[in-house]
């Protein structure tokens, strides 16, 4: 197509250079030039135009073994991208066409196609396909509905709540008849955030006291369904006010993420006992079977209005670093996106 510009010879991408200690430092990372590689059979080249951070990087710069193998030392970081097809030596996908791929933090990418997932730009804003659309669209979805079981009438407790995640699994669990949706985040706009604009029945900062007494007065009569984002004291607190058979969906311990010495786990446990509660831990990964049902279905929120998110946005590829840091401590209403 002659209006698709000849991709450059180089482009910029980011690197892991060491594995950080404690919180990341700008040293640990090296922002590089490389060579724009023609795409091989069943492979074609993106023109990134948003890139996706996420808290759960934090666990790849480190080499110990999870759930997702680390970065390569000297090697671009990934995650998730979404851009414009600007060369193609795959079937069913050509010049011009958008899709989805986990090749971020880098500029032009040459991605596999059969891992590249094409994506309408005319149905939603591109952007949302990393966000309310995306990953973190799904996690919420499965999360509350699967892992945490959720039936209405529950109470539910979302921690992080002014996250990408926590967002959507609050006004998900408002629009499927949840009885009373409590969220904690750490500043009072976003508190506001959550009762004003997103249909939260209660929210508190949990800056402003201990997460415990704060959720006992949110939550006066317990809560059936905790969605876990931060761990910590939340998951100690949610565990003292969860009703008779709650369940716990495990989704993130941001507020651990950084600590050098494991942090202490809740003290309360024994308690589960006599609430037969149950605490599962969840990856979205393995929930990919409800992709087509969630889009449908979410997608349709979206459309008609009633689903609300945010996005923060961030510029340039060269500010990538300080938009990922800023999801570290919390700087980001709703979904985090580098727009390129």
């Amino acid at each position: 197509m002659s209006d698709t510009p000849t991709p450059p010879a180089t482009a910029r991408e980011w690197q892991l250079a060491s594995r950080p200690v404690g919180w990341p430092k700008p040293e640990d990372f090296a922002f590089v030039e490389a060579e724009v590689r023609t795409p091989g059979e069943g492979q074609v080249l993106v023109r990134n135009e948003y890139l996706s951070v996420d808290p759960y990087m934090r666990g790849r710069m480190s080499a110990a073994k999870s759930y997702v193998a680390p970065y390569e030392l000297g090697k671009a970081m990934q995650g998730g991208a979404v851009g414009e097809v600007v060369a193609s030596n795959a079937e069913g996908i050509s010049v011009g066409d958008h899709v989805l791929h986990f090749l971020g933090w880098r500029e032009y990418a040459v991605v596999d196609a059969k891992t590249a997932v094409k994506v309408d730009p005319e149905a939603a804003p591109l952007s949302t396909y990393l966000g309310v659309l995306g990953m973190t669209g799904l996690t919420a979805y499965a999360g509350l509905l699967r892992t945490a079981s959720f039936k209405e009438g529950d109470s539910v407790f979302v921690s992080g709540a002014a996250g990408a995640v926590g967002s959507q699994v609050g006004q998900i669990a408002k629009l499927k008849g949840a009885s009373r949706v409590i969220g904690s985040a750490g500043s009072d706009e976003k508190v506001k955030l959550l009762t004003e604009e997103y249909g939260f029945d209660a929210a508190f900062n949990y800056k402003n006291g201990p997460v415990s007494e704060q959720l006992r007065a949110a939550a006066p009569d317990g809560v059936d369904v905790y969605f876990d984002n931060v761990g910590g004291d939340h998951l100690e607190a949610a565990i003292g006010s969860l009703n008779r058979d709650g369940r716990i969906a495990i989704c993130g311990a941001i507020s651990v993420y950084n600590n050098t010495e494991p942090a202490p786990g809740p003290k309360n446990l024994a308690r589960l006992i006599q609430t037969r509660g149950r605490i599962e831990g969840f990856l979205v990964g393995d929930h990919y079977d409800l992709q087509p049902q969630f889009v449908q279905e979410v997608g349709a929120w979206i459309r008609s209005g009633e689903l609300k998110y945010r996005e923060t946005v961030v510029e340039g590829i060269e500010n990538n670093l300080d938009a990922f840091l800023g999801v570290l401590r919390g700087d980001n209403t709703g979904k985090m996106i580098v727009k390129l």
